[in-house]
């Protein structure tokens, strides 16, 4: 059974980072691609970034404006999203994906979700 388990989030001010994590299990972690999505209240779901097994980086928005970087490491099962700089417009659910193979989908593509972590920037 997949599993993927988020972590990372809180209530942060504008202008400071935290790094999401998110751990997983039943999965073949390094021959799967993994992203980031984010959902905040009354919006639908956005992609933001997707990494394939090799660290291939595909962005499915820009919304970040190149503050945040998807990174893995496969010996510990994790990925994760560093965020910098983060402004009030950030706040959401945070939820970590996987991909049915190695490199990175389109974004309605994703098959094995988190439960997500809340993220919430105050100005």
């Amino acid at each position: 059974q997949v599993q993927l388990m988020e972590s990372g989030g809180g209530l942060v001010q504008a202008g400071e980072s935290l790094k999401l994590s998110c751990t997983t299990s039943g999965l073949t972690f390094a021959h799967t691609a993994m992203a980031w999505f984010r959902q905040a209240p009354g919006k639908e779901r956005e992609g933001l970034q997707c990494i394939s097994w090799n660290d291939g980086v595909d962005h499915y928005s820009h919304s970040d404006q190149g503050r945040f970087t998807i990174s893995r490491d496969n010996a510990k099962n994790t990925v994760y999203l560093q965020m910098d700089n983060l402004a009030p417009g950030d706040s959401a659910m945070y939820y970590c994906t996987a991909g049915s193979s190695y490199f990175c989908p389109a974004p309605s593509a994703f098959n094995y979700w988190g439960r997500g972590t809340q993220v919430t920037v105050s100005s």
